[in-house]
C-alpha cells in the first residue's frame, strides 16, 4: 500500500467546486464553498449560469494559486512526509481490521491536494481529494477515512461480488460505509493520529447524532463490529441497515436540510 500526495490544480479544483455549488445541492454542501471563500458573493456566484461559474472559479483560483505557490508546495511536502512517517501503523491496523495482506495492494493512491473543502474519493481510480488548508495531521486524519472506503469495498466485492455502482450516493451501501469508517477508526493506532476523533469529525457529523432504537446507531455498529470477523460483520451491519433503512434516511434528509 503506497500513496501520494500531489497538488491537483486549478482546472481540477474548479470542477470539483463546480460539482458542490451545482443547482440542488443543499446548503450542506454549498455552503463550505462560501466559507472559505467569503470574498465570493454568494448571491452573484449563484446568478451566473454553469459555464459563467466556471469562468469565475477558473479566474479566481489563478490568481489565488499564483498568491499561495510556496504554501501548496509546502503542503506537498509535509503531507508526503507525515503519510511516510505513520504508513507502516496504519497498514498494520487496517490489515487487522480488514483480516488482509495489503503488501500487492493499492501501490498507485494519489491524494490531490485541491481548494475544495469538501474531499470525494474515486473507488476506481484509486484516488481521493483533500483540501489545502489541512494540517498535516488532518490530511492524514483525512487519508485513512478514505483508505478505509478502498479497501471496505475491496472486501466487500470480493465476499458479494455485486454491482459496484452500489457503492456511491444515495444506495445504502454508500451510507453503510461512511458509517463503518467509526469503528475501524477506534482503533488506538488510528484513532491517536486522526485529529478528527477526538471532535467527533470522522464521519459526517449526523451519524453522530443518529439513534436507533434510542442508542447511537455507532455504538451499535462499533459493538457488531468487535464480536464478528470483518465477513460477518459486513454482513450483519448490512442487514441492520436494511431494516433501519427508513429511519436511517430520515435522519440524513432531516441533517442535511436544516
Amino acid at each position: 500500500m503506497k500513496l501520494e500526495f500531489k497538488y491537483g490544480g486549478i482546472e481540477y479544483s474548479t470542477d470539483s467546486i463546480l460539482e458542490f455549488t451545482k443547482e440542488g445541492m443543499g446548503d450542506f454542501w454549498s455552503e463550505p464553498f462560501f466559507h472559505f471563500y467569503p470574498d465570493v458573493d454568494r448571491a452573484y456566484y449563484k446568478s451566473l449560469n454553469d459555464g459563467q461559474r466556471k469562468a469565475f472559479l477558473v479566474a479566481y483560483f489563478t490568481a489565488f494559486e499564483a498568491k499561495n505557490r510556496e504554501l501548496l508546495q509546502e503542503k506537498t511536502e509535509t503531507y508526503n512526509a507525515h503519510w511516510n512517517k505513520y504508513a507502516p501503523q496504519i497498514i498494520q491496523a487496517l490489515e487487522d481490521a480488514f483480516e488482509i495482506d495489503l503488501t500487492e495492494l493499492f501501490n498507485d493512491m494519489v491524494c490531490l491536494i485541491t481548494f475544495n473543502s469538501i474531499s470525494p474519493r474515486y473507488l476506481e481510480s484509486h484516488t481521493f481529494d483533500t483540501f489545502y488548508l489541512q494540517s498535516q495531521r488532518g490530511a492524514l486524519g483525512n487519508a485513512v477515512h478514505e483508505i478505509i472506503h478502498f479497501v471496505w469495498f475491496h472486501v466487500w466485492q470480493q465476499h458479494f461480488r455485486d454491482d459496484p455502482a452500489e457503492y456511491e450516493t444515495p444506495h445504502l451501501k454508500w451510507i453503510l460505509s461512511e458509517m463503518v469508517v467509526d469503528p475501524i477508526m477506534r482503533d488506538p493506532r488510528l484513532f491517536s493520529i486522526n485529529p478528527y476523533c477526538a471532535h467527533g469529525g470522522c464521519v459526517y457529523p449526523y451519524f453522530y447524532t443518529m439513534m436507533i432504537n434510542g442508542k447511537p446507531i455507532l455504538d451499535t455498529l462499533y459493538e457488531l463490529y468487535q464480536a464478528l470477523p470483518i465477513h460477518r460483520f459486513m454482513e450483519a451491519s448490512y442487514r441492520y441497515c436494511i431494516d433501519h433503512e427508513a429511519e436511517i434516511r430520515k435522519h440524513i434528509e432531516e441533517s442535511e436540510n436544516a
